[in-house]
């Protein structure tokens, strides 16, 4: 079975079987992450990332997923100051949200406002510390500013909660490659 078609239904059967409420309090995110941990493959890892991806999106206030749609949508367009007001007025409203937080740390990374990405990254992780996007972006930010222990560690902790991140151990890998090998 090809990897699309497990990721397809892996998100129809989360669509099916879960509540239209859900973010990073969500009761099945630590089964999801047992599972993540224990995957046998890649495939399978991918249908579990994308629930819960999914699960974390998710909002119980319309108005914050059509702010989320249209930020992310913004930020595709590379409409930054689009995007940076959506976001902004996701976090306003909905501090608890997790990925509100981790949406503009990706937005201040690409827009090159390290410090504040850090910043919304350490927001992200308060509110779900097991968040292996916000944590291998914390990597991506360290290696951005040339901080390559820290960055190591990061993507390390990333890899932590989700083995099965291929960009995170290319870059641990690259970066042990740089530092000589050397334990930190």
């Amino acid at each position: 079975m090809g990897c699309l078609r497990v990721i397809a239904l892996g998100f129809l059967a989360l669509l099916v079987s879960g509540p239209a409420v859900a973010d990073q309090k969500d009761a099945r995110l630590p089964d999801l992450f047992k599972n993540l941990l224990g995957a046998p493959g890649l495939e399978t890892a991918k249908v579990i990332e994308v629930q819960i991806w999914h699960i974390w999106f998710q909002y119980d206030d319309s108005a914050i997923v059509l702010l989320m749609e249209q930020g992310e949508k913004a930020m595709g367009r590379r409409d930054y100051d689009s995007a940076l007001r959506s976001f902004n007025q996701v976090i306003q409203i909905a501090p608890d949200f997790a990925e509100g937080w981790n949406r503009r740390a990706t937005l201040y990374y690409l827009m090159g406002r390290h410090d504040d990405s850090l910043a919304d990254i350490e927001k992200t992780l308060a509110l779900e510390p097991r968040h292996f996007g916000a944590l291998a972006g914390r990597g991506l930010v360290y290696s951005a500013l040339e901080e390559l222990d820290l960055a190591l560690r990061a993507f390390e902790a990333a890899l932590a909660v989700n083995p099965h991140m291929v960009g995170a151990r290319i870059n641990a890998e690259a970066i042990r490659k740089n530092l000589g090998d050397r334990d930190i």
